[in-house]
């Protein structure tokens, strides 16, 4: 139990927050705490007095939050009721709430219920901290993981009767199914509560890993022989092919990885093994733990369990691994990933890259990348910007001049930039914004592969690829006159829409490369609030703006910081970022008889567009088996 004194130390400090807007140094605010109560404050709650109308939620609802997150609610029960057996009159209660907050199971002693009830901590009741402050359940939410909120630290007044312990569990796939809660009287605090529910979630997450994956390739694994088997263990799922499809919370921990690396990351990636070497090992010693290594080197026991792989008569060896600057640029979107293999697939080859989408999506990045990824790679990359160049003098930056050619002109003349990528590449970003005289000359020099310079008489003779970017519609530049038809079919030998940073599904696994890049020293995360801002933001500026966002942000760390804060932030960043985000636009509607079967049928069709006609590729991205693909691909007519 806190002492008294620190329980007035507590309102106090809350107290000088309501009226200075800031914590007097010294308050024994815990972090977690303190971000709390600022975001209680900005969302103009008041400690003290009534609260306004909250959701709760009746009967009949509390029965639909529960089945929508049925899966969740099958798997904590068993693991609440060992709860509740261990905590049983200790004047306490368990709950399980889903991921907006609302409760939707409780168990507890019956003499804290009565009591419990006043303040709506029962199920139908959202404890999301927008409705009720800081506590527990709302900040394990609002902070991305656990949380314990005692007596005064909650932020209303009417709540600091209560000591909370919550942990939040998530499925397989990384997502945030709900938390999981211990609540009772503060003055029965128990200093071992708060381990005891985390290790609870981690249970129903091994519960959920196992439902989900029982017929699947598992491996479990801990820096200890030990560990395994315990529930600080790590466990992941692959697929036939020896992706990473499926892990709990410490399994992503101890390899390094995030949610968004789930589907994107094969193992040989992260472990010293070869997938034949693993499922060999399961079938003939599948009760042992195999030593092996992460990709730093570090000590890792892992279990293997075959599953379904022991039927196999064969295991392809799989892919090598490519590592060049294109394959850098992968960090898991499949639009990306699948812009990327096209371009592969034409380097040291005379076609021409087109590359659109809006400013900031990384065009010239990915030219670079391509130009590093060749057989070009030690010769001159040479990018000029044609919407920056002024129309009197792009023809000479582009074509050189010879000495003295026009007024201001260099007395030695100059080469130009098209000569200056002579057996390099010619990166011509904005090329929309050409002027028509100039795309005249440039689509010359493209047929005759030979440049004469302003004033000049002799041709002279050049070798380059050629890669064009630009944010306009080409084609609508082309019927409004705008741009010659002929440039734009020498130009569009390779067209590559990249896409724009909101449409990404690789955020998180982005964010964290440019941090790593841009940080001195450990690599700051993100905190969890300010990660689910960045990810619903539109970014107008795309990966550009992202990229000036972070490298201020790491500069602003003070030395010990592990987190980048909205103290990081600019100011104009930050209100944008907390506005509410748009509403998303209205689909049209399928006719009811044929809304499920288009969408699958859709679905299917763009995996194995994306796939290349690789089935199991494909089957993959879908999150299905491939005789589950065949299957329906067979009964869609």
């Amino acid at each position: 139990m806190l002492p008294t004194t620190t329980g007035a130390l507590l309102r106090q400090a809350r107290q000088a927050l309501v009226e200075r807007g800031e914590l007097p140094a010294g308050s024994p605010v815990a972090p977690a705490v303190a971000r709390s109560w600022l975001r209680c404050l900005e969302a103009g709650m008041s400690p003290v007095g009534r609260l306004s109308d909250v959701l709760q939620l009746n009967h009949y609802a509390v029965q639909r939050a529960a089945e929508r997150q049925h899966e969740l609610v099958l798997h904590a029960r068993p693991v609440m009721e060992y709860l509740h057996s261990q905590t049983r009159d200790s004047g306490s209660m368990v709950i399980l709430a889903d991921d907006r907050g609302v409760l939707v199971h409780t168990l507890g002693d019956a003499d804290f219920v009565d009591r419990a009830e006043r303040v709506a901590l029962a199920p139908g009741a959202s404890w999301a901290e927008l409705h009720r402050g800081t506590n527990a359940i709302g900040t394990a939410l609002a902070e991305g993981g656990p949380v314990a909120v005692h007596g005064a630290e909650h932020y209303l007044e009417r709540n600091g009767f209560l000591t909370c312990a919550a942990a939040t569990v998530c499925a397989p796939d990384g997502r945030l199914l709900g938390v999981l809660d211990i609540s009772g009287d503060q003055r029965a605090r128990h200093p071992h509560t708060f381990g005891l529910v985390r290790a609870a979630a981690q249970m129903i997450e091994n519960r959920l890993f196992d439902a989900r994956h029982g017929e699947a390739l598992r491996l479990r694994f801990h820096p200890l022989a030990e560990g395994i088997g315990t529930i600080a263990e790590g466990v992941v799922a692959l697929s036939d092919d020896g992706w990473i499809m499926g892990a709990n919370q410490a399994g992503l921990a101890l390899l390094g990885l995030s949610p968004a690396d789930l589907r994107a990351v094969p193992i040989t990636q992260v472990l010293q093994l070869k997938l034949d070497d693993l499922v060999d090992w399961g079938r003939r010693r599948g009760g042992e733990a195999l030593r092996t290594a992460r990709r730093d080197g570090s000590q890792l026991h892992v279990r293997v369990e075959p599953g379904r792989l022991a039927r196999r008569v064969h295991v392809p060896a799989p892919e090598k691994q490519i590592d060049d600057a294109l394959a850098r640029l992968d960090t898991g979107d499949a639009r990306l990933r699948a812009a990327i293999d096209k371009a592969r697939r034409v380097l040291g080859k005379p076609i021409p890259l087109l590359l659109q989408g809006e400013s900031g999506v990384g065009k010239e990045l990915f030219a670079q990348a391509w130009h590093a990824s060749g057989p070009r790679r030690g010769q001159p990359f040479v990018a000029v910007n044609c919407a920056t160049l002024p129309e009197s003098l792009i023809e000479a930056e582009l074509f050189g001049h010879a000495p003295g050619a026009f007024t201001g002109a260099r007395k030695e003349g100059s080469t130009g930039r098209i000569r200056a990528a002579h057996g390099g590449t010619l990166f011509l970003d904005e090329i929309g914004d050409m002027p028509l005289a100039q795309q005249a000359r440039l689509l010359r020099v493209l047929q005759e592969r030979e440049v004469v310079p302003v004033g000049g008489a002799q041709p002279v003779a050049v070798d380059f690829v050629l890669i064009c970017a630009t944010h306009r519609d080409l084609k609508a530049e082309v019927a409004a006159g705008r741009f010659r038809a002929d440039l734009y079919y020498r130009v569009n030998g390779l067209a590559l829409l990249l896409p724009p940073l909101r449409e990404r599904a690789d955020f998180h696994a982005l964010a964290a490369r440019l941090i790593d890049e841009f940080a001195a020293g450990a690599a700051p995360g993100l905190e969890p609030d300010l990660a689910r801002a960045f990810a619903t933001y539109t970014w107008p500026g795309n990966l550009r703006q992202l990229a000036n966002v972070l490298r201020t942000a790491c500069a602003l760390l003070d030395a010990g910081e592990t987190r980048i804060g909205w103290q990081h932030l600019a100011d104009d960043l930050c209100a944008d970022l907390r506005q509410p985000p748009p509403a998303p636009a209205a689909q049209p509607e399928l006719p009811a008889t044929d809304h499920l079967q288009t969408l699958s049928t859709a679905a299917m069709e763009r995996a194995i567009a994306a796939s290349r006609g690789n089935m199991s590729e494909a089957a993959r991205r879908l999150g299905v088996s491939r005789n589950t693909l065949y299957r329906r691909l067979k009964t869609r007519s």
